[in-house]
């Protein structure tokens, strides 16, 4: 790679993760060297893409106007190489945003095959179960759930997942088995990232939707259904995150003949750039997820 290749690569790592060390971190370079090579790129360019000070660093107007540029110039670059090697095979560094859940359930199970066919490509996980500012995390492809609000970013469905309502066997002894969705006001709720705020249960066209109060509230999805297998409440979530629970009966689906609908899941590109050959490639391969 040449110098102005590498100095161009850095200064978009550098105006996205808004530090040079951490950009640096992330190429394998020390901060004084990532600092030498973006002013030499200034320097040849002949203006001031950042306002530096002891706190904060900014992109100037016109480094504002040559990320945009430059960007587009990467990623054309990148189709290039892709196209004239002509065999297909992804390089580089692929970094991919993903909740801990879906991380571990659908995307970590896919990866073997993927890395397989693509030897050349690294691949980092940013793994959050807050969704990713992906422009100031340089992250290249995200996987998302449910309504994309407002976001100005490229999205692509890849499909859906279930979402069904589980407790351990041992609660429901206990307890006793829901009947009807109404039943589960006398219960004790687990409330997951999904929450409880108007869950909605479909049978024979007739539709229900509850608002119910979390006897325990988690923010991971895996602390939800660690909580449902130690017996402390029913909760929801996607089928796709509770194969070896309901395998091994550590969970048992409640009210089976009820629907709670499905959510959609979607890739999500940074908006601004093209996206990158192994983003989409990935989103791509990540379809057979819900198939399965």
């Amino acid at each position: 790679m040449t110098d102005r290749i590498v100095a161009l690569r850095l200064f978009v790592r550098v105006a996205r993760a808004g530090s040079f060390s951490r950009a640096a971190r992330e190429l394998g370079l020390s901060q004084p060297s990532a600092s030498r090579i973006v002013a030499t790129l200034e320097k040849e360019i002949g203006a001031a893409l950042f306002t530096r000070s002891t706190r904060a660093l900014s992109l100037t107007e016109a480094g504002a106007e040559y990320l945009a540029r430059v960007e587009a110039i990467l990623a054309a670059l990148d189709e290039a190489d892709l196209a004239a090697r002509g065999t297909g095979e992804l390089r580089g560094v692929l970094r991919v945003g993903a909740s801990s859940s879906f991380t571990e359930h659908a995307v970590i199970p896919r990866l073997d095959d993927f890395l397989g066919r693509n030897p050349k490509l690294r691949i980092m996980l940013l793994v959050h179960d807050q969704r990713q500012a992906l422009i100031t995390e340089g992250v290249d492809v995200a996987f998302r759930f449910g309504s994309l609000g407002d976001s100005t970013a490229t999205a692509r469905r890849l499909g859906s997942i279930e979402r069904v309502l589980v407790a351990s066997p041992a609660y429901l002894r206990r307890a006793g088995r829901p009947k009807a969705p109404a039943d589960l006001n006398s219960h004790a709720i687990i409330a997951g990232p999904m929450g409880t705020d108007g869950w909605t249960f479909e049978k024979d066209g007739r539709r229900v939707s509850l608002r119910l109060e979390g006897r325990l509230v988690v923010s991971a999805n895996e602390g939800a259904v660690a909580a449902a297998v130690a017996g402390l409440g029913i909760t929801t979530t996607g089928i796709i995150a509770l194969r070896k629970e309901l395998a091994n009966r550590s969970l048992v689906r409640v009210l089976p003949d009820w629907r709670m609908g499905s959510v959609d899941v979607h890739a999500v590109f940074p908006s601004g750039r093209a996206a990158k050959a192994a983003a989409r490639a990935l989103a791509d391969h990540m379809t057979g997820a819900f198939r399965e």
